[in-house]
């Protein structure tokens, strides 16, 4: 079997995927160790026996659900490139949107945290951006912990401090400049749960309750002790959620409260600063 072929039984295979043949490029680029200008560059190029049974593996698992992101233990989010393992969410491109949102606000020695991080996507690519603040990342998982701390090494950020808890309950009153979080929004009795990569991801990173909005309402509380005035805070929610989301910010006192869209045109963040 050469590249062309391998590809070909991959997007055949993988026909009931929404991205066959993407997802059949990303497996067998990971097998070859290799970008995918190779693979069009050397399509007659044979594999192995060896990679051969690794990419059919791969396929085969793939098409049972798993996600590519846990196949080959990476995803790109922002400028990063992250490992990503079962016991994190797979970080998504409409979460760059708040990566972009907290730059817009950022500013020198700032100290910024960044709550349920799982792989570090957003601390991290905020960490990168601007080596002159100060990131706190918190899960309540230690593996997601263990996870984050592994890419922040990878990317030699030393300008991130990590703990495992729950929010902000470890941080102090009046000690952060900004709070972000990517937190679980999706109602506990969603149907979307049992669909697609989700099935294979933490329930406690997805699922918050009732309306999807538990863990929300912790965090505009926490971050409203743990704020400075005139500081921000950026929560990522679900689709239909900027409505009952804004009210909470501003129910709590915030300010200057937006709802803003992600990539494909969704409510996807709201944000607002506290008064001074």
């Amino acid at each position: 079997m050469n590249i062309a072929d391998a590809l070909k039984h991959g997007c055949i295979t993988l026909k009931n995927s929404e991205s066959p043949d993407i997802d059949s490029q990303l497996l067998l680029c990971h097998i070859l160790i290799c970008g995918s200008n190779y693979l069009h560059t050397w399509p007659e190029k044979e594999l192995s026996s060896e990679q051969q049974q690794q990419f059919d593996e791969l396929i085969i698992q793939r098409q049972q659900g798993k996600p590519v992101a846990q196949l080959t233990g990476q995803r790109g989010f922002w400028s990063l490139d992250l490992k990503v393992t079962e016991d994190t969410l797979i970080p998504r491109p409409d979460t760059e949107l708040l990566v972009s949102l907290a730059l817009e606000k950022v500013t020198s020695n700032m100290r910024v945290a960044d709550l349920g991080t799982g792989t570090g996507a957003i601390g991290l690519s905020l960490a990168q951006e601007v080596s002159n603040i100060r990131v706190f990342a918190s899960d309540a998982s230690w593996q997601a912990i263990e996870v984050a701390k592994y890419n922040a090494v990878q990317h030699q950020l030393s300008n991130v401090q990590f703990w495992n808890g729950s929010w902000l309950d470890a941080i102090a009153d009046k000690a952060l400049d900004m709070v972000v979080s990517n937190p679980p929004y999706i109602k506990s009795d969603d149907a979307h749960l049992l669909q697609g990569d989700v099935r294979f991801e933490p329930m406690t990173a997805l699922a918050s309750g009732a309306d999807g909005l538990e863990d929300i309402r912790q965090i505009i509380v926490q971050a409203k002790r743990c704020l400075k005035p005139t500081s921000w805070l950026l929560i990522e929610h679900g689709y239909d959620q900027a409505q009952q989301v804004m009210t909470l910010f501003t129910e709590a006192g915030f300010i200057t409260v937006s709802s803003h869209k992600d990539y494909g045109d969704n409510d996807r963040v709201v944000m607002g600063q506290l008064p001074s």
